[in-house]
């Protein structure tokens, strides 16, 4: 059941970022390298 939530918020979420990286300036691969940081670090954060 858990999986199924993590699955629905991952694909909410990538469509999110999806529309926001169409909007926000600069090259989008900057945007990418820095959310994906941002979500290891999160991801770090909660299991330590």
């Amino acid at each position: 059941m858990a999986y199924q939530t993590t699955l629905g918020w991952s694909l909410v979420s990538s469509g999110i970022v999806t529309l926001i990286l169409k909007v926000l300036p600069y090259d989008s691969l900057w945007w990418g390298l820095l959310l994906l940081v941002v979500g290891i670090t999160v991801l770090y954060l909660r299991a330590g």
